[in-house]
């Protein structure tokens, strides 16, 4: 992998945010949503921009598509990452996104196959 791909994508906050949601394990659009409390359109950018430098990984699961950090990610990914982790666990940001997402309930399991409610059932 790039090393200069990685940077480009831990350049943006945002970004950042997300891979570090992603750390605990795989989420959908609508968990991000309701963390960073962002627009659908706003989160699925910044998704399709960490997907296309192979930063996450993607599967659709029924109407939703499951995001999750790689299952094998390249030496300097892993090395990075473990770095992002590190330094969120001292920033306020990070750690409150942690845990809204906790609040999202345990295992993100509810109605639909990732944690969401179907179209129009919230």
């Amino acid at each position: 992998m790039d090393l200069v791909k990685i940077y480009e994508c831990l350049c943006d906050r945002t970004r950042l945010r997300l891979l570090n949601l992603l750390a605990p394990g795989p989420l959908c659009v609508c968990h991000f949503q309701a963390v960073l409390r962002e627009s659908q359109v706003k989160i699925s950018k910044h998704l399709a921009y960490l997907r296309a430098r192979g930063l996450v990984e993607s599967e659709r699961e029924g109407n939703w598509i499951i995001y999750r950090l790689p299952v094998k990610p390249a030496r300097a990914l892993r090395a990075n990452l473990a770095c992002l982790q590190d330094c969120a666990a001292e920033e306020k940001l990070f750690r409150r996104d942690l845990a809204r997402l906790k609040k999202l309930g345990p295992g993100l399991v509810a109605s639909g196959p990732c944690g969401c409610a179907p179209a129009g059932r919230k």
